[in-house]
């Protein structure tokens, strides 16, 4: 018998999916969700059932339109004039509560500088720390001045440099001004956003639908961009690099009267790194899997990247025109990532196309507009705007260019905007195809032009009421930057882990798992998910074999979480990245030894006292076989240095493959103590041979810490 699916039948109706599933549970007919199917015979009677209900209403509506006709005219004028009063109103309103708010900022600033006077000592509030030109500002002296001051006390610093607070007060008693440091609490603290109402909730009556946004994601070649390509019939893969995506762009489609905005993306990278910026941009992720190839590692860590950022996954089954395509394969392999597909019994929508072909292109979008339907998008396009940097560069002709994507109210050209550090008038906008456009809505990605530098991707941008705010906003931006510079980002670490869960400030530990083989990350990864207290509850946000690499760490900083490397290595970028981002890296050869380091920091006992400290790395560039049979590498010494007492760990593609002592370490025929880097040297591992060109070695030693 035939059967018809609830969005089809929506279609047919006029009306959306999701008020037909209302009236289909009124009539006491059970359905699961849009794909659901129905009977002919169900279909039939529900057809009937609403068309009658429908004639009924226009009966009921063209009774009370009789009596309602009288003083239509009338009626029409008083409401336009009641508009038009409610319009002027609000701007009074909004022009009161602007200076109000001014007002309010102006004291908040003159409480915050000068505090007090004790005697003839004026009292100024600074923070831990101060930069020496703001320290002249405050006490209205010359920075010229606060430098001599300080190579007096032995300190050597320039006027962009930062004092410490203790030496600021010493400094600052000398011209006859007390200094306090501001004591900040947590609670109290007041976001620009709120101080400036920049951001406010919108009342539900003014949100309108507007257009999904859509990120493309999947592993490298698996044709992201040429789908893009066969969606929007344009040839953007023939002007990229080796067809592989060099930028960030944002595009928006028109797709039956209706639109949509693709975020293209050089992978979950820049997806991961706005999110660690707290941009939530996306609404819907396309994954792109090729049906040639099937779930590679990329695809499987931009699956974890879209289920930490709770965003629904359609998946694009590409390639279909190619002869070795196996749809069953590549279903089966998403289930083993937990993307059940819904033929299967799951909730995940895929799709079969071919980008080469255009084949399944409208059956993709339809369903991204199904799911676009069932999140009820909205947004208020009648206030200030507010929107995310998608990418930014600086143009020799035109200045700073920043691609917006407005995320509520209406960006139009004059506006006063401001992101981060930078400010500005927008002098010109120009939509994704290049032409001039003079005001841009939710969901519409644009190019501005007139920002006074390159704001950062990912940041927000707001438009203000007029520049003085903007600039204000900007300046205060930039004291924040500076002030976190100074101090160390609060990431979580296993050494502080249980004083921040007696704090109350972590609820969820976040661990992020690399290892040589995948029995080693499972075992990992149940004993973990069994050390959940009431405290706190361990969550296992991805998986992966192989080493530890930049991605991970970017995916750590993103969700706040520790990385777990079991007989795997971080390589040197990924390692330069955790200095950059604060990301706590443990490394382990003993699965029992990372759990009782985990169980022991959750618990609240203290670390281990014997810690291990990396001192160098060196490349294996060629072999030689000793008439003795043992074998020597001949290194290059890529950083730090290599030592002869030390111990040394030997890496083949980021995974351990021998640890042990050094035998032998020579320069030319002489023995070498140490060989640092940039120098060559001849090397051998103790009770071990089997070293190969493209081997990594690291040295490493330990040492005994103080509880």
């Amino acid at each position: 018998m035939k059967k018809i699916r609830i969005y089809e039948l929506a279609r047919e109706l006029g009306i959306s999916s999701k008020d037909l599933i209302e009236k289909i549970s009124e009539l006491d007919i059970s359905v699961g969700n849009h794909m659901s199917t129905l009977e002919n015979e169900e279909a039939e009677i529900i057809k009937s059932l609403l068309s009658n209900n429908e004639k009924k209403d226009d009966s009921n509506e063209k009774i009370h339109s009789k009596g309602d006709n009288i003083g239509t005219k009338e009626n029409e004028e008083n409401i336009k004039v009641k508009t038009v009063e409610g319009k002027n109103n609000k701007k009074h309103k909004s022009k009161k509560q602007s200076n109000k708010s001014k007002l309010k900022n102006n004291n908040m600033n003159k409480e915050n500088n000068i505090i007090g006077k004790e005697g003839n000592e004026v009292v100024i509030e600074i923070e831990s720390n101060i930069i020496v030109k703001d320290l002249a500002d405050k006490i209205d002296v010359s920075p010229s001045q606060i430098i001599s001051k300080l190579i007096g006390l032995g300190v050597m610093v320039n006027q962009n440099q930062a004092i410490d607070s203790d030496i600021a007060i010493i400094v600052a008693e000398e011209f006859g001004v007390e200094l306090k440091v501001k004591e900040v609490s947590e609670d109290n603290n007041i976001s620009l956003e709120e101080e400036f109402n920049l951001d406010y909730e919108d009342d539900p009556k003014d949100l309108k639908t507007r257009a999904p946004i859509v990120t493309v994601m999947g592993h490298v070649d698996h044709g992201k961009t040429s789908l893009l390509d066969a969606i929007k019939e344009t040839s953007v893969t023939k002007s990229e690099a080796g067809g592989i995506t060099q930028h960030i762009g944002a595009y928006a489609v028109n797709i039956n009267n209706k639109k949509i905005c693709f975020l293209d993306t050089p992978g979950h990278e820049a997806f991961t790194s706005m999110r660690a910026r707290g941009a939530q941009v996306t609404d819907i992720a396309i994954l792109v899997v090729a049906a040639d190839d099937g779930v590679m590692p990329q695809t499987i860590e931009a699956i974890n990247h879209a289920k930490a950022a709770n965003v629904p996954i359609i998946v694009a089954i590409n390639k279909m025109d190619k002869p070795t395509a196996n749809v069953d394969r590549i279903k089966q392999e998403l289930v083993e990532n937990s993307l059940v597909p819904e033929d299967w019994g799951g909730d995940t929508i895929t799709v079969p196309v071919s980008a080469k072909n255009r084949v399944g292109i409208e059956e993709l979008l339809e369903m991204i507009l199904l799911v676009a339907e069932m999140q009820e998008l909205k947004a208020n396009p009648n206030r200030n705007a507010v929107g995310t940097i998608v990418e930014a560069q600086l143009d020799k002709g035109k200045g700073p260019l920043a691609t917006v994507l407005v995320q509520k109210g209406t960006l139009q050209v004059g506006d006063i905007v401001v992101s981060g550090s930078s400010f500005g008038r927008v002098r010109a906008m120009l939509d994704d195809k290049g032409k001039r456009v003079k005001k841009a809505g939710p969901s519409m990605p644009v190019v501005i032009l007139g920002l006074s530098e390159v704001p950062n991707a990912g940041d927000l941008l707001y438009a203000v009421e007029d520049e003085k705010i903007g600039r204000s906003l900007a300046e205060k931006n930039k004291e924040i930057v500076r002030a976190e510079q100074m101090r160390s980002d609060q990431k979580v670490s296993l050494d502080d882990l249980f004083e921040r869960i007696k704090l109350g400030e972590i609820k969820d530990l976040n661990i992020i798992i690399k290892g040589d083989v995948r029995g080693s990350i499972e075992a990992l990864k149940q004993s973990l998910e069994k050390l959940d207290t009431e405290e706190v509850k361990t969550n296992i946000i991805h998986g992966g074999v192989g080493g530890i690499t930049e991605s991970d760490i970017m995916l750590a900083s993103a969700s706040n979480a520790i990385v777990v490397g079991f007989n795997v290595r971080p390589n040197l970028n990924a390692i330069e990245v955790a200095k950059r981002e604060k990301v706590d890296v443990r490394t382990y050869r003993v699965i029992y030894e990372a759990i009782e380091d985990i169980q022991a920091a959750i618990k609240g006992m203290h670390a281990p006292k014997i810690v291990e400290e990396v001192i160098g790395r060196a490349e294996v560039r060629a072999t030689f076989r000793l008439p003795n049979g043992s074998t020597i590498a001949g290194i290059y010494v890529l950083d730090g240095k290599i030592a002869r007492n030390g111990k040394v760990r030997l890496l083949r593609n980021d995974i351990v493959i021998f640890e042990g002592d050094v035998s032998s370490l020579k320069r030319f025929k002489d023995d070498a103590r140490e060989v640092l880097s940039g120098y060559e040297a001849g090397l051998g591992l103790e009770n071990y041979n089997d070293i190969k060109e493209g081997d990594l070695l690291e040295a490493y030693v330990l040492k005994e810490v103080e509880k």
